[in-house]
């Protein structure tokens, strides 16, 4: 009887050292965008309200790209803007030929947002996609 209990105590710290290790609610997600061709892939996100998400960005393209992550405002501004750099922002990140990098966002409220090349002509070109936030 003592080896079953034994046994039973065993199994117990075993699903404790399971959940110890197991995410915690609002951890954070890893979503691969790719760049080519002048588009994203995916172009359509769906996130949670309280979602931290690491995007990596690769870009298979010739060319340099970038992603910026806002709502409609944020978007515009940046069309009209002239950074030629980002990084320093969540959701901001600039992508040589090529290359891979990361940045991490949050999101905050439930509603849509987007996400998009604002190098010269990308936008325009199609360089975008829809991001929608589920509370």
């Amino acid at each position: 009887m003592g080896s079953r209990l034994r046994f039973a105590a065993g199994l117990a710290a075993l699903a404790a050292l399971a959940l110890s290790c197991a995410p915690a609610s609002g951890a954070e997600r890893t979503v691969t965008l790719t760049m080519e061709h002048s588009r994203f892939d995916p172009a359509r996100l769906h996130f949670s309200v309280g979602e931290t998400v690491r995007f990596v960005v690769r870009n298979a393209d010739p060319i340099d790209h970038e992603l910026i992550i806002g709502d409609q405002v944020v978007q515009e501004a940046h069309e009209k803007g002239t950074e030629d750099h980002h990084g320093g922002k969540p959701g901001e990140v600039s992508v040589a030929a090529g290359e891979t990098t990361e940045t991490t966002f949050t999101f905050r409220e439930p509603g849509r947002l987007f996400f998009a090349c604002h190098l010269p002509g990308h936008y325009d070109f199609g360089m975008r996609g829809t991001i929608s936030v589920e509370g």
